[in-house]
């Protein structure tokens, strides 16, 4: 009796025990990430995104379905990313939605959902020998305060497979999750001035990056021509903005206009410069001959990044690491649109270990000029550079389409890794500093700035090509920058200088997540193919066997008992 009673008091002690913790665990939870890259813990920065939102953030996401392994690999782990921040904020509430379940309304949803700009993505299933393609639809989107916008679930890369592919995306989940809400909560606060009136490129050839800008800064065109009638009036109005893109400037700038982005740079202000020393693009070579002659671009510009600490040399950059250029093969109807490698059009590489540039795409460039550093007190970062495979060329130079059938020879390109591309930051000294100035400023300015010879801390971009801003106009059409369209390859145009402007505004925190990296193991569907039926036999055929063997074991010894 004694013993039963001190049973029911162990037991009831227990149940008491697992009924405190089980209501301690509902009132307090806690995820442990164990994975070595920290794959589930978000970035202080992403969690930042979310931090003040107090309505519902709802997002649909409609990655779902019966997938291969890799993307329902990359499905799982959105809704992880998704879990950790609804975790953070009750209000991101999100759900995963099939519009290719339905036979019947399939292809409307298709269309509906093309139609607001989340294209259908084909994938290739290998099942038995045999391939078949398939659609998915790797887009997400998010909607708050009755804003919505488009959130891609897979980043393209050039000549990737489809492992390569998922890992690429699954490592820019966070970043394009928390760009998105960036949008969605976050009021625009920085101004960037996009220069006029020195023949930089038309707004149709920069159409998609400025729109793409335009989702977090305020923009607007800025023209330096009232600086001639009143230098000061286009001095205050220009230090309104925080950042100045000057995009293939062809016209050449007079020594006012220096003046005035000088004494912008001085007051603090960043510049993104995409200019080039010389003249020459591919349309100059759409006629009968097939050529051109590339000369030298004055821009009046030399001493002004001189003095700043760079110098982009008159020349040409012929990289064997390119992109190709297409042309049309063949006399008459037999013609045929081919790609063919084009040394004039380099593929970039980017600096591993800078925000800007980790985890980045080539960066395409087009008849591209080279920068020299300089020594003076500004810090200077080489961002991307041309290949190892590189020569340079002077100008003048008739360029011909001919180059394209002539076998190069790789010890003429004896020139690697030449500058394209380079940030500037610290304490800028003035262009005019112990020089004649092209006009006075008046006394209140310069009582609000103090020593105009003097920046305080600031930072530019120099890339020694326009054409690495420009996007291709089909149809009259801007196309998204980076994208080909004849090749149908895509590059790192954009997001090269997305990171640069954001970097630029001091705005880098969405920057710093790219550099997380997620490293995901795969397995290899082409072993899995080869040793299929082995590891069926393996998987069913073993575990028979070992259970057939313990049966007859143990009817052995039953049996052997039962005699005795």
């Amino acid at each position: 009796m004694l013993k039963t009673r001190k049973n029911i008091i162990t037991v009831s002690i227990g149940i008491l025990i697992l009924i405190i913790i089980n209501v301690v665990s509902s009132k307090i939870y806690k995820r442990f990430d164990l994975t070595l890259d920290q794959r589930y813990t978000l970035s202080r920065e992403a969690l930042q995104t979310v931090e003040n939102i107090n309505s519902p953030l709802i997002i649909d996401v409609f990655l779902e379905g019966d997938f291969p392994s890799e993307f329902r690999r990359l499905r799982n782990e959105t809704q992880q990313l998704l879990e950790e921040f609804s975790l953070e904020n009750a209000q991101v509430r999100f759900d995963f939605i099939n519009p290719l379940a339905d036979e019947k309304t399939r292809d409307q949803n298709v269309q509906q959902l093309a139609q607001r700009g989340l294209q259908p993505f084909q994938i290739n299933i290998k099942e038995n020998g045999k391939t078949s393609q398939e659609l998915i639809i790797p887009w997400a989107l998010a909607s708050y305060n009755e804003k919505t916008v488009i959130i891609p679930l897979i980043k393209n890369k050039i000549g990737a497979n489809d492992q390569e592919l998922v890992n690429g995306s699954i490592q820019n989940l966070e970043y394009a999750f928390a760009e998105a809400f960036k949008k969605l909560v976050s009021p625009k606060q920085k101004k960037i001035a996009v220069l006029r009136g020195n023949g930089q490129l038309a707004d149709i050839y920069v159409a998609d990056f400025l729109k793409t800008l335009g989702e977090h800064y305020f923009l607007a065109p800025f023209t330096l021509d009232s600086v001639a009638k009143n230098p000061q009036k286009t001095l205050s109005e220009i230090s309104n903005y925080d950042l100045i893109i000057s995009a293939k400037p062809s016209v050449p700038f007079s020594e006012e206009e220096k003046y005035v982005l000088d004494q912008f740079t001085m007051r603090g202000g960043k510049s993104l410069w995409l200019t080039e020393s010389i003249v020459m693009d591919r349309d100059s070579l759409l006629n009968k001959s097939g050529k051109a002659v590339a000369i030298m671009k004055d821009l009046n510009l030399t001493d002004f990044f001189f003095k700043y600490g760079v110098r982009i040399n008159p020349v040409i950059v012929n990289d064997l690491y390119s992109a190709p250029i297409t042309l049309a093969v063949g006399e008459g109807s037999n013609s045929q649109f081919q790609p063919l490698q084009w040394p004039y059009s380099p593929l970039a590489a980017s600096n591993p270990n800078h925000a800007i540039t980790t985890n980045l795409d080539p960066v395409k460039f087009d008849f591209a000029s080279q920068i020299d550093t300089l020594k003076n007190g500004i810090t200077k970062t080489i961002l991307l550079r041309s290949s190892q495979l590189t020569k340079l060329e002077g100008v003048p130079r008739e360029i011909s389409l001919e180059v394209v059938t002539q076998e190069p020879n790789p010890e003429g390109y004896n020139e690697p890794n030449q500058t394209l591309a380079v940030l500037l930051e610290g304490t800028f000294s003035s262009v005019y500093e112990n020089r004649v100035k092209p006009f006075n400023m008046s006394d209140l300015q310069k009582d609000q700035m103090g020593d105009q010879t003097i920046s305080v801390p600031t930072k530019m971009i120099v890339i020694a090509d326009g054409d690495v801003i420009k996007n291709e106009v089909i149809r009259n059409k801007p196309q998204e920058l980076g994208f080909e369209f004849l090749t149908k390859r895509k590059f790192g145009n954009k997001e090269f200088l997305e990171n640069a402007v954001n970097y630029l505004l001091n705005d880098d925190g969405l920057i710093n997540i790219r550099t997380k990296e997620v490293k995901l193991a795969f397995l290899d569907s082409e072993k899995i193919e080869d040793e299929k039926l082995k590891w069926q036999l393996v998987n069913i055929g073993l575990p028979l066997l070992i259970l057939a063997l313990f049966g007859i074991v143990f009817n052995y010894f039953r049996r052997k008992r039962n005699t005795k």
